[in-house]
Formats: structure tokens, sequence, C-alpha cells
């Protein structure tokens, strides 16, 4: 394949994934279940085909794992879980266009993650842009907060959803240093699917009886946005530096609100266009600062959602 074939490819690839992970946030709206069962869905349908590519391609690569090694695969599993479920509760609470925004500051909370936990230091720039992440969320809770404290709740889940997926992350970037990116996924992604399964025996949510659309909507954000989203995005640093892949991925959001205008009837207001352009433009830095201090694995990088 010629040179500027290999090129298009690439760059290609990269647009097909985030477009691709930019319809999460739509799909699930579509979705008419709990949000809870919408967490269990999705991870159960993307984990089966993971998880037995990891059992064919990498049992021995499993089977060498340690105890402290599978235990950290759980605790990853755990907060890939809970980061779903937060988020995905969110949607129903906030716009699309809000909550999107703040989920997407996860690289911020990996940097004060690495800098509590490692004591890694952080620069003047890193610094600047967590303040002005941090000041573009609170003007986007201020105007939901106008609104009436639902809409709050739903900003306050979104972030939290960042902090869950920040956790997740960071332990993969320990945890991928001996192990390859389809064995930590399929076992993660399966502990997170068989975390939701059973919460379900300990509260009143269904896990069944939906509508036929509704079950199509489930197999589709597991198909498009995670199968298909977050393995383009990781073949992409492959052949990209993964600070550009980073920040091409804070196109997620942008688009995901522009799908949110004719298919839900929510369009943005200036003060929440605002906060959403500050936090993006302070996640942007943060990812570029991030890059420098520590490189993720070379296949894997911080998109949960």
């Amino acid at each position: 394949m010629s040179a500027p074939a290999s090129r298009a490819r690439v760059y290609g690839g990269l647009v097909l994934g985030v477009v691709a992970v930019s319809w999460a946030a739509p799909l699930i709206r579509f979705a008419e279940a709990p949000s809870l069962a919408i967490s269990a869905w999705r991870l159960t349908f993307a984990s089966a085909p993971l998880l037995l590519l990891a059992l064919l391609r990498g049992r021995s690569e499993l089977a060498a794992l340690t105890s402290r090694t599978w235990g950290w695969l759980v605790l990853s599993g755990l907060a890939l879980a809970l980061h779903f479920a937060t988020w995905i509760a969110s949607l129903r609470y906030t716009t699309v266009a809000s909550s999107v925004a703040l989920v997407t500051t996860t690289p911020v909370w990996v940097t004060l993650f690495a800098w509590m936990s490692l004591s890694e230091r952080v620069g003047s720039r890193g610094l600047g842009a967590i303040a002005l992440c941090l000041a573009g969320s609170v003007l986007i809770g201020a105007r939901d907060f106008a609104l009436g404290g639902s809409a709050l709740w739903g900003d306050m889940l979104a972030v939290l959803g960042a902090v869950l997926a920040a956790v997740y992350f960071v332990i993969g970037r320990r945890v991928r240093e001996a192990l390859s990116l389809g064995s930590y996924v399929g076992v993660v992604y399966s502990v997170a699917a068989v975390a939701l399964l059973v919460t379900h025996a300990f509260v009143d949510s269904p896990l069944t009886g939906f509508t036929p659309r509704t079950w199509m909507v489930l197999v589709g954000l597991a198909l498009v946005p995670q199968l298909i989203g977050h393995s383009m995005l990781n073949a992409s640093v492959r052949h990209l530096s993964a600070p550009f892949v980073s920040v091409a991925a804070l196109g997620e959001p942008v688009l995901a609100t522009l799908w949110a205008v004719p298919l839900l009837g929510e369009t943005p207001d200036w003060i929440q266009l605002l906060g959403g352009v500050m936090a993006l433009v302070g996640v942007m830095f943060m990812a570029r600062e991030e890059a420098q201090r520590q490189s993720p694995p070379p296949d894997m990088v911080p998109a949960a959602d």
C-alpha cells in the first residue's frame, strides 16, 4: 500500500472511531430501560467477543499473571462498571452537551491521581489546564443549578463518571506493562459486566422485558461506540501519537452535542457552550501535559464512555 493510501487509512480510522463513540450518548437516550440495565447489557454484549478472543489468543499470558495483578484487573473492572453506571445515569437528568463535556474531563483526574498517589510533578501548564477545566465545569453546573436540582445532579454524576474512568485508566496503565490490550479489555470488560449483572439481584431494577427497539439500541451501543469506536481509537495510536489521538477524541462531545440538536431537540445555550469549550480546552492542554509527563501504553487511549 502506498504511503498516501496508508495515511488516508489511518486518519480515516481515527475519524471513524471518533464518530462512532460520539453516538453513545444519543443512543442511550433512545433506550427505554433503566440506566443500570443499559450499562449491564452494553458491557455484556461487548465483553463476550473480547473475552473469547482473549481466551483464544492470550491463555498463556493470562495464566502467567500473579494474584496481585488479578486483583488490579478486578478493581479496574469495578471502576469501569461504576463509570458506566454513573455516566449513563447522568443522561437521565442533564443534557447530552453537559454530560459529555463533564465526563470527558478524565485526563484532569488522571493527572490529579498521579500527583496525589505517586507524587508526580504537575507543571504550571498542567495547573492552568486544571483550573480552566474546573472553571468550565463550574460554569456548566451553575447553569444547570439555575434550571433545577435534577440537572445539577446529572452534572455531578457525569463528573463522578469521569473520576471513575480515571481510576480505570490509571490501573490499566500500570497493569498493561505486562498485559496486551486484547487480554486486558477482555478481562476487565467481563468483570464490569458481571458486576453490573450481579447488582441487579440486590436492586429493584428490571433487566429484561424491554421493547425490540431498546434491545436494538443496546446491541448498537456495544457494537458502535464500544467495539468499533474504541477499537479504532486504540488502533490509531499504533500509527499516530497518543497526544494527537487524545486531542482528536475531544471531537466526541462536540459531535454528540450536534447529534442531540435534531434527534433530541436539545439546543445548548451560550453559557453551556462557553463552559463546555473551557472544559474541553483544559482537557486538551492536560492531555499534552499528561503525554509529556508519562505516556500511556502505545495502544491504549483514555476513552471509556
